[in-house]
């Protein structure tokens, strides 16, 4: 069976869910909607789940790829770190909003440690942030601020989604993200222990770029300034 035929099965069934949500995907429906037989769609996907789990990771991959354009456009013209992580969380809520069904898949734990979209969704935001720290904002380890982040995106799509489009505030989430921003960051730090820590994430975030060092002295001074950053 061609990669053809597969991808002509899935653009159905993405169509589908985006007008009637996951319910409306049905092997009758993008049968016919793919020009295909039955048999076909169960002998490439398994069964619904297989094909709605292929449908979410064709979005997803589609939206990340395009992060992932931006992102590195972002370093190379030198946009700043900040409004590069403010443009891609309002980018991420406003996939969630306009893609729910996807969301909603993705949003399983059980799919989310499988998707390969996702995963790289995550390197997204990884790079984001570390572009952060290298310009001595943050307050927080990487991976805390990056857990922060996804959490807080995923819990104002959710919010959104359950409330009624007549509403929603349009400033919510927005806010969420200036909560969680208060939390991460740092503009002048006024206490040592903040300006340890602060230096210390920064620093942890350059170690790559220290060529006069090992590989192993990176990698012990990696850990001292883990063990820093987490006593801090």
């Amino acid at each position: 069976m061609s990669d053809e035929t597969k991808d002509r099965i899935v653009d159905a069934a993405a169509q589908l869910m985006h007008e009637h949500g996951p319910s409306g995907v049905t092997t009758r429906g993008v049968a016919q909607r793919a020009g295909v037989q039955a048999p076909t769609i169960y002998r490439l996907f398994g069964d619904k789940g297989g094909l709605l789990d292929a449908v979410a990771e064709h979005v997803m991959s589609t939206f990340v790829a395009a992060k992932a354009a931006v992102v590195d456009a972002a370093a190379v013209n030198g946009v700043d770190a900040l409004d590069d992580l403010r443009d891609g969380w309002r980018t991420q809520i406003d996939f969630g909003v306009a893609n729910p069904a996807v969301f909603r898949l993705l949003s399983d734990p059980e799919r989310v440690v499988r998707s390969p979209a996702a995963e790289i969704g995550r390197r997204v935001l990884e790079a984001r942030v570390h572009r952060v720290a290298e310009a001595g904002r943050l307050r927080v380890s990487e991976h805390r601020a990056v857990d922060a982040i996804q959490a807080a995106g995923v819990g104002a799509i959710t919010v959104i989604l359950s409330t009624p489009p007549e509403k929603r505030d349009p400033a919510f989430a927005d806010d969420l993200y200036a909560a969680v921003m208060s939390q991460i960051l740092t503009d002048a730090p006024v206490m040592n222990d903040s300006i340890v820590k602060t230096a210390s994430v920064t620093l942890r975030a350059l170690t790559p770029q220290l060529d006069m060092l090992s590989e192993a002295e990176k990698q012990v001074l990696d850990e001292w300034l883990d063990r820093a950053i987490a006593a801090l």
